[in-house]
């Protein structure tokens, strides 16, 4: 489906090359100041044609708010937005008439729906997420206003290029504690706030770059100044929704937080995250974090960071043997403009699409506090 979320819902439209593509985002609360500079900023991360490490297809991505808002405000109902796609080339994918290119979405979309988009992904292509970042930098002003969260995605491997993202060595703690969007920029497009790793991590994607292949790789992201009580158990853990979530994400192919798999050789007496009390914050806290932020599926206010690894993008120069629809042997070198490593760009996506679920969680949870409050009246 085209809708995610409960209470803050977002719905987003359109194909890799129709005219536009955008989102209805509905359960904002009125009265917030909101402009289209308020959303922008994300949209620009996300963009193509920032690089020689991103595709060359020139998208400006420019934002129009048409609708929910009036004189720089919420009015608490939906919110309309639209991008306009303007560096359309559909002549590059006319061997898709004959070919369903190899790991890509053509071929399931034509056996599911009996039609596909002509040209390009559609709705299988990341500029579907163009709606997602939208909503996402909405969500964020809101979750800014309630608690000073703050969502930060970072690059911390691509191909067998890694940075240290090893929960219990107190560098990656302070990397998570300290992290910030603009140490994330400084780096350049790479994304990845280790210099040295930064580096290495561009020789890798021009590597494949220049062999007319592509690269995967992994973005971690921290949530931070979460409040406790956050989640839904049973079904509807807070971690199970995040989870939900990245996995919507074009491209991705897994979940971690916290420990995660390097938690299973650790015995409960070095797992465990032990409770001390903070005479500071007047709360209870861990004193180390392998749970990720989350126990029993709900926040306890401890910082929320998990993984997610993006597979190598499917489309490619490279002539492929493959098969034509007819079950005829052939060879494809697909036509058209992709990222040799999508993980640079999955930045903001992995940002809003976390900035949506915390949204959602937290008006969740204010209508149970509502409701819980008349019963102790």
């Amino acid at each position: 489906m085209s809708t995610f979320g409960r209470y803050f819902r977002v719905t987003t439209y359109g194909e890799s090359h129709c005219k536009s593509v955008g989102c209805i985002v509905d359960g904002v609360p009125p009265g917030m100041e909101l402009t289209e500079a308020d959303i922008q900023p994300q949209l620009s991360r996300r963009r193509p044609g920032q690089s020689k490490l991103t595709t060359p297809r020139n998208e400006k991505d420019k934002v129009e708010i048409q609708s929910g808002t009036e004189f720089g405000k919420t009015l608490g109902t939906p919110i309309g937005m639209l991008v306009k796609n303007e560096d359309q080339r559909p002549h590059d994918y006319n061997d898709m008439d004959n070919y369903p290119r190899p790991s890509h979405a053509d071929y399931t979309y034509l056996e599911k729906y009996g039609i596909k988009a002509s040209s390009g992904g559609g709705r299988s292509s990341a500029r579907e997420t163009i709606g997602r970042v939208a909503a996402g930098a909405i969500a964020e002003k809101f979750l800014h206003k309630v608690s000073n969260m703050e969502i930060v995605a970072f690059v911390t491997q691509v191909g067998d290029v890694k940075m240290n993202r090893d929960p219990l060595d107190p560098k990656f703690q302070h990397i998570l504690n300290t992290i910030t969007r603009e140490k994330v920029d400084a780096t350049g497009l790479i994304r990845c706030p280790d210099p040295s790793t930064a580096g290495e991590m561009i020789k890798e994607i021009e590597k494949y770059r220049g062999n007319k292949d592509s690269i995967g790789g992994v973005v971690t992201c921290v949530i931070r100044n979460i409040p406790t009580g956050l989640g839904e158990p049973c079904f509807d853990k807070l971690e199970a929704v995040l989870a939900h979530a990245m996995l919507s994400i074009p491209a991705s192919k897994g979940f971690e937080i916290g420990s995660g798999f390097n938690g299973v050789s650790l015995p409960g007496s070095k797992h465990n995250d032990l409770f001390y009390y903070d005479e500071e914050e007047h709360r209870l806290r861990t004193k180390t974090n392998n749970s990720g932020g989350i126990q029993g599926g709900i926040s306890n206010g401890e910082n929320i960071y998990f993984s997610v690894p993006f597979k190598s993008a499917a489309t490619i120069s490279q002539e492929q043997h493959t098969s034509t629809y007819k079950g005829e042997d052939g060879v494809l070198a697909a036509k058209g403009r992709h990222d040799p490593c999508v993980v640079p760009r999955a930045i903001p996506i992995v940002e809003a699409m976390a900035a949506l679920v915390m949204a959602d969680a937290v008006l969740i949870q204010q209508s149970r506090e509502y409701s819980i409050s008349l019963f102790k009246k």
